[in-house]
């Protein structure tokens, strides 16, 4: 494990223009599912676009396939909507439970295609023909665009997709999948620039209780209060990721208070963006890094590597 560790990471570890390579941003805009808004969604197309748009976080969700591999997924089937079968022809919704990727091998995974077909909701995502990839695939890409152009570290926030109603029909239990992430990331990257987040309290009090080193991400769409959401989490988390039209300043001042850090999805319009950094939120997560990058929200990337 630390062999490889090393090797990705020598590079880094040279010369005066990487000595601040380690940047921890004051405000920190995630690429969401890398940048969804101009690349096919969690594809490493997409989190090197988001990584040349300035972001600080890749933002990334991850499934399990059968044969325990980490693939970076936002559902565990193949989605309709973005997917053709391996003979590059559409399928309805109804069909897409017959490729569950919990009960599919990788190399079945990667024979769908998940680009071409383009996002209805994303009329400005570009085209092209690109697979689910591994999760130690994109890290590996990642690092190396990293060390090769952009020359500055980012975390990577990824979220464990899981749900009482899909254990062991979508996905495993709990504690299993978060075994299978924790020991995949730990082969390739320090924990110090890892953020888990879940929807699933189950997991969050897992990765609280056998891996407190690693920060957490409370993700929120309900309707409860704030002191209702950490009371039934049990603890708190380093950050508290709501939908965004659920904030208010009131709420990002008391969650401060409780020094807890305040990251909101998805903030896409250009408005949204800066109505959420007038409330004084730590950063958001959006599709369209390229809008925050023009408000000069993100870092500002030279090609050679330098920042400005």
């Amino acid at each position: 494990m630390m062999t490889i560790k090393l090797f990705l990471f020598a590079p880094l570890l040279v010369g005066t223009l990487l000595a601040n390579a380690q940047y921890t941003p004051k405000f920190d805009v995630q690429g969401h599912r890398g940048a969804r808004g101009l690349k096919p969604e969690n594809t490493i197309p997409g989190f090197i676009m988001a990584l040349d748009s300035g972001v600080t976080t890749l933002e990334m969700d991850v499934v399990i396939s059968r044969d325990k591999r980490v693939v970076v997924s936002h559902e565990p089937v193949m989605s309709s909507e973005i997917c053709l079968d391996v003979n590059g022809e559409p399928f309805t919704h109804k069909e897409e439970k017959m490729y569950n990727i919990y009960q599919m091998d990788y190399e079945q995974v990667r024979q769908f295609d998940c680009g071409s077909a383009g996002n209805n909701k994303f009329p400005k995502q570009q085209k092209m023909s690109v697979h689910k990839p591994l999760l130690q695939d994109v890290i590996m890409a990642v690092e190396d665009h990293i060390r090769s152009f952009t020359r500055y570290e980012v975390d990577y926030n990824i979220e464990i997709k899981s749900t009482k109603e899909g254990d062991h029909k979508f996905h495993p239990s709990p504690e299993e999948f978060s075994e299978l992430v924790f020991n995949l990331i730990d082969q390739y990257l320090p924990m110090d620039r890892v953020v888990i987040q879940s929807f699933d309290f189950r997991v969050l009090k897992y990765w609280h209780e056998k891996h407190p080193e690693v920060r957490l991400a409370a993700l929120v769409e309900n309707t409860k209060s704030i002191d209702h959401n950490l009371a039934d989490l049990g603890f708190k988390p380093t950050i508290y990721s709501p939908y965004f039209k659920l904030l208010n300043k009131e709420k990002v001042n008391y969650l401060h208070q409780q020094k807890i850090r305040v990251i909101p999805w998805t903030v896409n319009e250009v408005s949204e963006m800066l109505s959420m950094k007038g409330m004084g939120v730590d950063g958001f997560i959006t599709d369209y890094p390229d809008r925050a990058r023009k408000y000069k929200l993100t870092l500002n990337i030279q090609r050679n590597g330098a920042k400005k």
